[in-house]
């Protein structure tokens, strides 16, 4: 896999405005329509992967503020998804990162989830320069045409401006953590590698190791010792598409730096076992897990 050729880099994080010229509402305009594919998010569930929509939850807004927004970045603006209880805050922080299939019910649904719990929940569209997940169907074709062309370095920024955005609106900088599914429990790692700001950090059943590229150079495997904050993994047993020994391997290695990371299997749970919305879900260990996962970042300062 090759990056994109100097003369076209929008929409990689690469700033398109000269040096000086200052950033206007009509700047911002130019750039999202030339920068990215999605301006707003998904209404309705994915259509890349089989539903059970029978079994889906459904928290509702009652005592929330929530909607879509646009995060400020380099090259545009970025939408994204927020909940937050009413009032004024500041409300401790929780960036939710998303799975294959964009800023769907579920992902929302999730931001709610944790508004009732008093966060300031965001969940960023990470894909939205890319493909339009939308009218996306195939989650093969998903992940080989967007998900291996998303720079982890992008990533990374875009992560952090979610931050940024909720810092400035009634978020709490001093109690800052982060939960992702699948993929987005991949960029969890990654991104508590990568950002001091976090105090606490949740993966549900993200790839540790796997292909690199020149956009994508290193998995979470590789940086374990860098861990910036205590890390939750939270695994299926019945998961073929994790390697337990790597893992294993991760945390021994974050482990043996001074790091704090607590990796939990569920042996009866596949991969995507807190998804509600599809076949793979498994209520009793999404919910044991969701407990987990609450309990520890209230035990880091996320609360």
């Amino acid at each position: 896999m090759t990056c994109m050729p100097p003369h076209d880099r929008r929409g990689y994080g690469f700033t398109m405005l000269s040096k000086g010229h200052p950033v206007t509402p009509d700047d911002l305009s130019i750039l999202t329509r030339r920068g990215f594919v999605m301006t707003s998010l998904i209404s309705g569930l994915t259509l890349a992967t089989p539903r059970a929509e029978a079994q889906q939850i459904h928290t509702d807004a009652t005592g929330l503020t929530v909607g879509e927004t646009k995060i400020p970045v380099s090259d545009g603006l970025l939408p994204a998804y927020f909940a937050r209880p009413e009032g004024s805050g500041p409300f401790p922080i929780v960036v939710v990162v998303e799975e294959i299939f964009g800023v769907h019910d579920y992902i929302k649904d999730v931001c709610r989830r944790l508004a009732k719990l008093g966060y300031l929940a965001v969940a960023p569209e990470l894909y939205a320069r890319l493909a339009d997940l939308s009218k996306m169907t195939d989650g093969e074709k998903i992940f080989r045409d967007v998900i291996l062309k998303a720079p982890d370095a992008t990533v990374m920024t875009d992560l952090g401006a979610a931050i940024d955005w909720a810092t400035a609106h009634q978020g709490d900088a001093a109690r800052i953590g982060t939960i992702g599914f699948c993929r987005g429990g991949r960029e969890v790692w990654l991104f508590a590698e990568h950002d001091k700001r976090l105090r606490a950090a949740v993966a549900f059943y993200g790839p540790v190791a796997g292909p690199t590229s020149t956009i994508q150079p290193r998995n979470p495997i590789d940086m374990a010792a860098e861990l910036n904050c205590p890390l939750l993994g939270l695994y299926g047993g019945e998961d073929p598409s994790i390697a337990q020994a790597d893992v294993f391997t991760t945390e021994a290695r974050a482990q043996a730096a001074g790091k704090t990371v607590e990796i939990v299997y569920f042996p009866d749970a596949g991969h995507g076992f807190h998804a509600d919305y599809r076949p793979s879900y498994n209520h009793a260990d999404a919910e044991a897990a969701w407990g987990r996962a609450i309990a520890w970042l209230r035990q880091y300062g996320v609360r």
